[in-house]
């Protein structure tokens, strides 16, 4: 109700503040005829103070008052009729002033039930939260995400013996249910003909057949299958293939990315940023997980009110590799170190700044062995034992870097 009273006095001040301008503008106004009769008047006036002095002859002073109070006879026909026209413009001020406040009026409450939300209250976090948590509780199942697709994947084109392979094993399968070997290879080459449907569905059974032995492969493979049968939507019975897959394999890439994809679609893109920003900085360039990412995160960013900048992938930006070391053999020493140290500060600045995979903290550590900087090397060490510290990263290359240069015994 409250915004209803402070918007309608909005409108009836704007409206007001026109009107008034209109209506102003209007009465302020003097015709031009009234400047013109106090004019000839004066020349009256001026006319019998000249005969008065003798400067003027009487006969041609009555030919001068004659000339002049027909002037004035003419400019007070004139003045009565602006006069006349000055009330109905000021009747058509008043009809404007009606309709600027009822365009106003209209036009607002247009506006604001095309891109507003009648009836809904300004809604606190948490209260949105809550609405997310709901979203995701009940949203549609897998088959309703199927049934809704409107078009479904091109199919690959296949030789026609490959395709009668693919028959047989079917009709194999489907005579042999409980053959584990034959559903695994039914759910790949269903997958690789574009049939996820079918794929997820030999993928179930061997979830099934596997039972406590199911790896968190399995149970990825088996969410990854559902997801791309419903045109990229996360059900939720993909949902609990992830979370399987999870309690097997926390750091499970593939699995991260699909979660945080999820909390997109369910109303919370301020979860769906922290996931994929974390995962963009722990996976090397060329995961498989980091092309979406990149594609989608600064629209997530934007969605959670999160100022984010994108971090360049160039080659210079992932410090020397064995190869860059190797190429500066050649060059002169005080060259070979000069580049050494200038890749090695870009990658140790991208490593405090935005992160990175265990990889490239073990790449840094080398490349400050080269240059002889153990101590500095060492404090790189510590701190990718802090950074990564209460997670499963895996530290072995790390620590094999450190005991290369010397830095551990």
């Amino acid at each position: 109700m409250t915004f209803w009273v402070i918007v309608s006095l909005l409108v009836i001040t704007v409206s007001a503040f026109l009107a008034l301008v209109l209506l102003r503008g209007r009465a302020g106004g003097e015709p031009a005829a009234a400047y013109d009769l106090r004019v000839y008047r004066d020349q009256l006036r001026g006319v019998d103070r000249d005969v008065a002095r003798g400067t003027v002859a009487a006969g041609e002073a009555e030919r001068v008052r004659t000339e002049i109070s027909r002037r004035i006879l003419a400019a007070d026909a004139q003045m009565q009729a602006e006069e006349a026209g000055g009330g109905q413009s000021r009747r058509m001020s008043l009809v404007m002033s009606g309709l600027i406040i009822v365009a106003l009026g209209a036009g607002s409450l247009g506006m604001y039930r095309m891109f507003g939300a009648p009836g809904y209250g300004d809604l606190s976090l948490g209260f949105r939260k809550g609405m997310a948590e709901q979203a995701r509780l009940n949203r549609p199942a897998q088959q309703v995400a199927e049934d809704s697709l409107t078009s479904q994947p091109p199919v690959p084109r296949l030789e026609p013996e490959y395709m009668k392979l693919i028959e047989q094993l079917r009709q194999t399968v489907a005579q042999r249910p409980d053959d584990l070997q034959g559903q695994i290879l039914m759910a790949q080459y269903e997958a690789r003909v574009g049939n996820f449907i079918a794929a997820y569905q030999a993928q179930q059974r061997v979830v099934d057949l596997k039972a406590d032995a199911a790896t968190a492969d399995d149970f990825f493979n088996l969410a990854d299958m559902m997801i791309l049968a419903a045109g990229g939507y996360v059900s939720p019975e993909a949902e609990v293939a992830l979370d399987k897959t999870f309690r097997l394999d926390p750091q499970n890439g593939a699995a991260r990315y699909y979660w945080g994809l999820m909390m997109s679609q369910t109303g919370r893109p301020d979860i769906t940023f922290r996931i994929w920003q974390q995962l963009l900085r722990e996976s090397p360039p060329d995961a498989l997980w980091v092309a979406p990412i990149r594609a989608q995160i600064q629209d997530m960013a934007y969605l959670a009110g999160v100022e984010y900048q994108l971090p360049e992938t160039s080659a210079s930006l992932r410090g020397p590799t064995a190869g860059d070391v190797a190429a500066t053999k050649d060059m002169s020493e005080a060259d070979r170190m000069e580049m050494i140290q200038g890749m090695v500060t870009q990658l140790s600045d991208r490593l405090a700044t935005q992160g990175g995979p265990p990889a490239e903290w073990a790449r840094l550590i080398r490349a400050l062995g080269v240059l002889g900087e153990t101590d500095r090397a060492k404090a790189i060490y510590d701190n990718a034992l802090e950074v990564f510290s209460g997670g499963d990263a895996d530290l072995s290359e790390v620590t094999a870097a450190a005991r290369q240069i010397g830095v551990l015994q």
